[in-house]
C-alpha cells in the first residue's frame, strides 16, 4: 500500500472511529443497511465460490495479529480471492474502524475486546463459549458485522516478572500478592506496560478497581508492546511487565506470568470477523474455509508461532503461508 492511501485509510479511520461508541458482533447474519442492522436484523450466510472474490485483509500491529492476518491472506489467496493486504493497519481503534466504515472487509478480533472495549461491559462472561456467542449475535444485529467461529487459544492479558526478581521479591505467584508487595514495599512494584493497556478498562484502570490497588504513576513506565518484554526480563525499568499470554517470548525469556487469582482478566479468544457484504455474498464457504484453521490454533500453536516471529526474527508472512502449508491447509 502507498504512503498516501494508507494515510486516506487512516483519516476515514479516524473519522468513524469519532462516531462509533460501541460495537458488536455476528455470526448469523448481516442486514442490508445500517438501518436494518440498527433493527437487529442479519442476513444470511452466501455460499458463492470465493474464486474472483475481492477481499481487504487488515490486522492490529502486533505479532500475533500480523501472523493471523496472513493465514487469512494465504487462505483467502488459496482459495481464488483477490486480496488486497492491509495487514499492520494499526492499533485497535485503527482496525475496529476501519471494518465499520468499510474501508476494510476482514481482521481478526478477540472477544473480550468487543465485550469491553466496543460494548462497554463491565463483566465479562466466564464461558467461552458463551462470550463469544454473546459478542457474535450482538455484533450482526447492532453493526452487521460477522464472526466466524473462534479458536481454541485464549490470548488474554497477564503481569510477568522475571524468575530473578521474583525469588527476590519473595517467590510472588498472584495479582493479589502483588497488591500485598505494592502496601509492604511501594517502590518494587514497578510495571511497564503499552498505551492500550494503560488506558483500557480492561487494562491497568480496571485491573487496579478490581483489586483494590492504585500503582503510583511514577512506578508505572509506557513503552512500546515488543520492548516490554526485554526490559521485564532485564528489570529495566520495571519489575514487573504487562504481557499477552500466547506471547513467545514469555517462554524464551523465562518469565513467570501471575496468576490473576480474582480472575478480572476477560477471555479474549480470537476470531474471524467480516463486514456485511462479504458474509452475505461468502459467509458460508469462509466458514468452511477458516473453522478446520480456528479448530487447530490453540495456547501452544499460537505461542510457536508467535515466537517464531517475536523471538527467531522469522516474518510473520513466512510463518503463516509456512504452518499452513505443512498442515495441508493450503497447496
Amino acid at each position: 500500500m502507498t504512503r498516501a492511501r494508507r494515510l486516506r485509510l487512516l483519516a476515514s479511520v479516524a473519522a468513524a472511529a469519532l462516531l462509533a461508541t460501541a460495537c458488536g458482533n455476528g455470526l448469523e447474519g448481516d442486514t442490508d443497511d445500517d438501518a436494518a442492522a440498527d433493527n437487529g436484523e442479519v442476513a444470511e450466510a452466501g455460499t458463492e465460490s470465493l474464486e474472483g472474490a475481492d477481499i481487504t485483509v487488515a490486522s492490529k500491529d502486533f505479532d500475533e495479529q500480523l501472523v493471523l492476518g496472513y493465514i487469512s491472506v494465504a487462505l483467502l489467496e488459496d482459495a481464488g480471492a483477490n486480496v488486497t493486504d492491509e495487514v499492520n493497519l494499526g492499533g485497535t481503534d485503527a482496525a475496529r474502524g476501519a471494518l465499520e466504515a468499510g474501508e476494510i472487509d476482514h481482521y481478526w478480533e478477540y472477544t473480550g475486546t468487543a465485550w469491553i472495549s466496543f460494548f462497554g461491559e463491565t463483566d465479562p462472561i466466564p464461558d467461552r463459549v458463551e462470550q463469544y456467542e454473546a459478542v457474535r449475535d450482538r455484533d450482526a444485529a447492532e453493526r452487521g458485522l460477522y464472526w466466524l467461529e473462534p479458536t481454541l487459544f485464549n490470548n488474554t492479558y497477564g503481569i510477568a516478572m522475571s524468575q530473578e526478581a521474583n525469588a527476590e521479591l519473595g517467590g510472588i505467584s498472584t495479582i493479589s500478592e502483588m497488591g500485598e508487595l505494592l502496601e509492604s514495599d511501594p517502590d518494587a512494584v514497578t510495571l511497564c506496560v503499552e498505551s492500550e493497556f494503560s488506558a483500557r478498562d480492561d487494562g491497568l484502570p480496571g485491573m487496579e478497581a478490581h483489586y483494590d490497588i492504585e500503582i503510583p504513576g511514577g512506578n508505572v513506565t509506557v513503552l512500546d508492546t515488543g520492548v516490554i518484554y526485554g526490559a521485564t526480563a532485564d528489570r529495566d525499568p520495571c519489575n514487573f511487565g504487562e504481557v499477552f499470554t500466547t506471547d513467545g517470548r514469555i517462554a524464551s525469556l523465562d518469565l513467570v506470568v501471575l496468576e490473576d487469582d480474582e480472575a478480572f482478566f476477560p477471555l479474549y479468544n480470537v476470531a474471524p470477523v467480516f463486514v456485511e457484504d462479504v458474509y452475505a455474498t461468502y459467509g458460508a464457504t469462509l466458514a468452511e474455509l477458516y473453522a478446520p484453521v480456528s479448530a487447530v490454533l490453540d495456547d501452544d500453536t499460537m505461542q510457536e508461532l508467535n515466537a517464531r516471529v517475536s523471538a527467531d526474527g522469522e516474518r510473520p508472512e513466512d510463518v503463516a503461508r509456512d504452518w499452513l502449508s505443512e498442515n495441508g491447509f493450503i497447496g
